[in-house]
């Protein structure tokens, strides 16, 4: 035979040396979870060993994340109830949570790429990315506060804003809100494609960001997030945030939609990221505490996957366990 392609796979060095997809520590964004409190660490139960903090130890978990090679964490906040409302008040609080959670990151780490969720849901008393009326998820009215929002991260101190809520038109609104407030190096990182999946359940528990079930209130965010059958609807996203402003797409959730990745990562004219999400991650542990498959050849082989498929950035839960791996 002319053709042994065994001949690459022999042993460790020469599979190493024709590696096609390799991943290094700047690959990877870290999800962090803030609540109010002091000296407060709560793990997420459907998320074993993840954990939200009150900002003392938010700072030393960012503080261990850069000594292991993290460069950007991706910011999400707990609110209480007493403070969500339909308008989103509290997320244009100068004082709230999340901009003080940027503040104290930023004095602890100055160079971590900072990136902040954009949504009300965290904000919202209905759980939904958007304010409510008469049954539905208002779009343009809702844009006006997301626009308040991101400058308001951005006169924090957030180097990249990260929309989240897939309502129309915003990514134009939020750059021309932040370029005429004077912020036109802060970034916009757009859901250009998120999709209405199963996938985020451990995610609503750690904010309690799920949509209530009360009369007048849709039961799901099906009307403006996307449609898991399709893929050519996601290229329109894709393209029309790209028109808009965007600096970085992203993709979410990841393993369930590497053909998105792939198919978007082939036309972009800007960086793919791609969000390895709380389902995805809470499979690996379950399968993992079971003994059904070794965890840390898991994480590698779907975290390379990701990559595989175009994904330059990777949002993960994984990111310290990664990296520790990486250090090997």
């Amino acid at each position: 035979m002319l053709h042994r392609p065994r001949r690459l796979r022999q042993h460790r060095s020469i599979r190493e040396m024709v590696a096609e997809t390799r991943l290094h520590p700047s690959d990877f964004i870290a999800p962090l979870f803030a609540m109010e409190g002091k000296n407060t660490r709560e793990e997420i139960a459907s998320m074993p060993g993840y954990y939200r903090y009150s900002l003392d130890l938010l700072a030393k978990e960012v503080q261990e994340l850069w000594q292991l090679g993290c460069r950007s964490a991706l910011l999400f906040v707990k609110v209480s109830d007493d403070l969500k409302d339909n308008e989103g008040k509290e997320a244009l609080n100068p004082d709230g949570l999340m901009q003080r959670v940027i503040r104290k990151v930023k004095a602890v780490a100055p160079e971590m790429c900072l990136m902040t969720d954009v949504a009300l849901d965290p904000y919202s008393e209905f759980g939904h990315d958007g304010i409510v009326e008469d049954g539905q998820v208002l779009n343009d009215e809702t844009i006006g506060v997301l626009v308040d929002m991101a400058i308001s991260h951005a006169q924090a101190g957030a180097d990249f804003v990260a929309p989240s809520d897939m309502m129309d038109g915003r990514i134009g609104a939020i750059r021309i809100g932040l370029d005429t407030a004077g912020f036109t190096n802060t970034g916009i990182m757009a859901y250009s494609a998120k999709y209405a999946s199963c996938f985020y359940g451990p995610f609503r528990d750690a904010l309690d960001s799920a949509p209530v079930d009360v009369p007048d209130v849709p039961k799901d965010k099906k009307t403006y997030q996307m449609n898991p059958a399709n893929g050519k609807e996601a290229l329109r996203e894709a393209g029309l945030d790209i028109e808009e402003g965007a600096d970085i797409l992203m993709i979410k959730p990841a393993v369930a939609y590497l053909d998105i990745i792939h198919n978007i990562k082939k036309t972009s004219t800007v960086p793919v990221s791609a969000y390895h999400v709380s389902g995805e991650y809470a499979m690996i542990k379950a399968a993992a505490a079971q003994g059904w498959l070794n965890e840390k050849e898991a994480v590698v082989e779907v975290l390379t996957s990701i990559k595989r498929a175009g994904a330059d950035l990777i949002a993960t839960y994984f990111v310290k366990d990664i990296l520790k791996l990486l250090k090997i």
